[in-house]
């Protein structure tokens, strides 16, 4: 089979499709033959070394895949041969086959749209977790949004929108603003040629934002700190910028505002209860068309690495597939 692999953690331009074996799954996991494999920013990160988890070289990068089960190992009891998955780890995605936990697949309908699957697991979840558990967002509460045309930034529009929240896009161009407005915005700031701090003033009345959705960093960062509501949440969701910034700790004080963290990933670990109702309510929006994940392009196998650059130039909007 063919895989994208990384030998040494590096430039994404060093990444190389091979010709691999097929993997063979040991105990209590799976091989997934890939339909659609999903891809976030952190996959740009891991192949870098600059990820909070390093995995052991080689691998293969793509951290979230929809496909079907063709092999079991012994003591797997939750998915079997022929089976319509999805799939959640660190790598294994971009590649025609992946060996992966049999505790890390979810099962899919039968007539799942498997890049949409894909396109879930990480943004979406990422997401409603925030929103959910660690905002505890409630309706009527004003959500602003950083980086609103991407993936998880558009994901958090539209699952505020869902969750009873007005919202707030911020992105770098007009065209990406223009995609939130027909996902959910109620409102929309260019950060590129408008003063973040002062229109969300204006927009709230001069209130602030009861929870600020926030996975750029960089220099956004200090003007979205200062547009916190009273007892509002700041929600760490990544540095897609590039630069982890520093919030002066007098505006959480003087505001009476959080500062929370949002580790997708870790929950998953931590609390496999939690996430498996939160993937569930996801499943039942998307069964009831209430959530229509954006998938902006789809590339083959062979264009993988396009892709990546792609996200690192930040000019995906919603979501892009790898389809092997």
């Amino acid at each position: 089979m063919k895989a994208l692999r990384c030998h040494a953690f590096g430039p994404v331009g060093h990444l190389a499709l091979e010709d691999v074996p097929s993997p063979l799954p040991g105990p209590r996991q799976a091989v997934v033959s890939i339909k659609a494999a999903g891809v976030n920013f952190p996959d740009t990160l891991i192949v870098q070394g600059k990820y909070q988890i390093k995995p052991e070289l080689p691998f293969t990068p793509g951290g979230e895949f929809a496909g079907i089960v063709k092999a079991i190992g012994d003591g797997v009891a939750n998915v079997k041969p022929g089976d319509a998955v999805l799939g959640v780890g660190v790598t294994g995605g971009f590649a025609e086959e992946a060996l992966i936990d049999a505790a890390n697949l979810v099962a899919l309908p039968r007539d799942a749209d498997f890049a949409v699957a894909a396109a879930l697991t990480m943004a979406y979840g990422t997401t409603i977790h925030a929103l959910k558990d660690r905002a505890r967002i409630v309706r009527g509460e004003t959500l602003l949004v950083l980086g609103a045309g991407g993936g998880t930034g558009l994901a958090a529009v539209e699952i505020g929108k869902l969750l009873g929240a007005t919202v707030i896009a911020a992105a770098s161009t007009d065209a990406k603003l223009d995609v939130c407005r027909k996902h959910g915005a109620d409102a929309l700031i260019n950060y590129d040629r408008e003063d973040l701090k002062e229109r969300v003033r204006a927009l709230t009345n001069g209130r602030g934002a009861d929870v600020v959705y926030d996975p750029v960093g960089g220099s956004y960062t200090a003007a979205a700190s200062r547009s916190v509501a009273w007892n509002g949440r700041y929600l760490v969701i990544g540095f897609a910028a590039g630069e982890i910034p520093q919030i002066p700790l007098n505006l959480p004080l003087l505001k009476g505002y959080s500062i929370v963290g949002v580790y997708w990933g870790g929950f998953v670990q931590r609390e496999p209860a939690g996430n498996a109702a939160n993937m569930k309510q996801l499943m039942d929006w998307i069964a009831a068309g209430k959530l229509v994940p954006l998938i902006s392009a789809r590339y083959p196998l062979s264009q993988a690495v396009d892709a990546l650059f792609a996200m690192m130039r930040r000019e995906v909007t919603g979501k892009i597939v790898i389809v092997p």
